[in-house]
């Protein structure tokens, strides 16, 4: 049985009923079809990449320029306008094949049983009644000769008949031929063609069935009603699918509006602590990913805090301590000249007030140093290199030392390298060695002209653990939590030369490259610092 597609419709408008299709004329020999123009073909190419390009671009800059709040609701509109249009697709083209596989089982199989039955078959019979009188006007029905004649009903218009329907009536065999022709949404038809035998007008075939000649029983069934009931599913397609989209969109509205409102809280918070510098956090409510930023941007704020916190403390601070030695510095220099409008100063008087403004100098240098060291409030060492901690603290004792003659030293130092920053760990080093120097020689005592130490600094790195220990009188035990606080000065300290700043950059030295400082008292012995840092190889850089 040959087939032709529904989608096939050539037109049989103007054209007569019985015209065959020519045959497509062969090309002369010798000569072939002109070759594509291969520029052409390129720059068409070129012009249709160039245009999709630009659409891309644009269609990306549009999106951009959308709020989220925007895109999630186009988000939601087109996933729902693609899954109804899916889905409507999938049902009107289902429908739609179903409709004609039904209809073309029908005429199949009513034309073969007319075929059989020999009605329709006789001339007689069917040019003597039309098919309106059986109230079958949407049919038409016709007998094709193997000759090619055509005898249809009477006062009825005959049905398309072509080359599928001549071939059934000559073949005589066991297929039927389907095809639909006509222009849609107009004479619209469905043909088939089954073989049959038909009796002339006239010819006694009952009695002489050798009088049957061969043909073929042609039925056309007008596709109006189906068009109609698939045009009317394309419209319910249509309205419903648009209703979908339009409630997809509004529910992606609600849920953006819903989802994105602590979002919308979040933003308003920034911005108001961008305006106000207020740094309180806001509150939140869920565990959702909205919540999580939120408690990180609370976080973020807390440690802005803190920061602003630690700032303030430093400046507040600082500016006291600045202070005793720029008064200091003011009274000397305002002695010095009075002292010279008066005659002047003796001259050893003269070098102690210069040599008391040379101290203050050197504490107020050191005392801005220290200031700027811990104004660097970074969370970890930037542009660390390999550093062996052993050479940091050898090169601290040495110059130490210097410094402090009248002390024994006890070091000990094995190899141990570091990832850091080499100018502040020798900072580090240097503080705690310097503030074991000077408890370790008692107040008021002066070197002796013997050469004996009057106090003992033992030095140990083992493991990446560096303790120095004095020869002093320890620390107080109230004062041991906070010996590492900015500017704090124990009562025993208060009348030793410093800022009460070393300490505390030795703890910012060892945050800094991830380890840790804490300080004991050492029975027999003075006060013991402890500072570990981790090895090289545990460290990712």
């Amino acid at each position: 049985m040959s087939r032709q597609h529904p989608d096939d419709l050539p037109s049989y408008a103007g054209r007569p009923q019985q015209a065959a299709s020519a045959p497509h004329e062969p090309a002369p020999v010798g000569l072939e079809p002109p070759a594509p123009d291969k520029s052409v073909a390129n720059g068409n190419g070129n012009r249709v990449v160039a245009t999709a390009a630009r659409t891309q671009h644009w269609w990306t800059e549009t999106l951009h320029q959308l709020s989220l709040h925007a895109r999630v609701t186009m988000l939601a509109a087109v996933a729902v306008a693609l899954a109804v249009a899916i889905v409507s697709v999938a049902a009107y083209v289902t429908v739609r094949q179903q409709m004609y596989q039904n209809l073309d089982d029908s005429l199949i199989m009513r034309a073969g049983q007319a075929a059989q039955k020999g009605v329709l078959t006789n001339l007689t019979n069917l040019q003597r009644i039309s098919s309106d009188a059986f109230g079958l006007s949407d049919i038409q029905v016709a007998i094709l000769g193997a000759d090619g004649q055509q005898f249809g009903a009477a006062n009825s218009p005959l049905p398309p008949i072509g080359p599928d329907e001549l071939a059934i009536a000559q073949n005589q065999g066991t297929d039927a031929s389907l095809r639909t022709v006509g222009v849609r949404n107009g004479s619209h038809f469905r043909v088939v063609a089954v073989p049959a035998k038909y009796c002339p007008v006239g010819a006694p075939c009952n009695a002489d069935p050798s009088l049957l000649q061969p043909g073929a029983l042609v039925v056309a069934q007008s596709l109006g009603a189906i068009d109609q009931t698939l045009h009317n599913l394309g419209i319910v397609l249509w309205a419903f699918g648009l209703i979908g989209v339009i409630g997809a969109a509004l529910a992606g509205n609600a849920v953006a509006r819903s989802g994105l409102r602590p979002l919308a809280r979040l933003t308003g918070a920034a911005e108001h602590v961008a305006r106000t510098e207020d740094l309180k956090p806001i509150p939140v409510t869920g565990s959702d990913e909205i919540s999580r930023l939120a408690q990180a941007f609370n976080a973020m704020l807390a440690a802005l805090a803190r920061s602003q916190d630690r700032q303030r403390r430093l400046v507040g601070d600082a500016g006291h301590e600045l202070r005793t030695p720029l008064t200091s510095i003011r009274t000397n220099l305002d002695l010095l000249a009075q002292a010279d409008k008066r005659g002047g100063l003796k001259p050893e008087d003269r070098q102690q007030l210069l040599d008391d403004v040379r101290a203050q100098m050197d504490e107020l240098t050191t005392l801005i140093g220290d200031l700027t060291e811990l104004a660097r409030d970074t969370p970890q060492v930037r542009n660390a290199e390999l550093i062996e901690l052993s050479n940091v603290v050898q090169d601290a004792v040495i110059k130490v030392r210097r410094r402090a003659p009248g002390l024994e030293w006890d070091v000990q130092l094995t190899p141990f390298p570091v990832w850091g920053d080499e100018r502040l760990l020798g900072r580090a080093v240097m503080n705690l060695l310097d503030n074991a120097a000077k408890y370790s020689v008692p107040e008021g005592v002066t070197p002796r002209g013997d050469g004996q130490p009057v106090g003992h600094v033992t030095v140990r790195l083992l493991d990446g653990v560096l303790t120095v220990t004095d020869s002093g009188p320890g620390i107080a035990e109230p004062d041991l939590p906070h010996v590492f606080e900015r500017f704090y000065r124990s009562s025993e300290a208060r009348g030793r030369p410093g800022s009460g700043l070393g300490l505390a950059i030795v703890k910012h030295a060892a945050e800094q490259h991830g380890g840790m400082i804490y300080a004991r008292n050492v029975p027999g012995a003075g006060a013991q610092f402890t500072l570990w840092l981790p090895h090289a190889a545990t460290q990712t850089r």
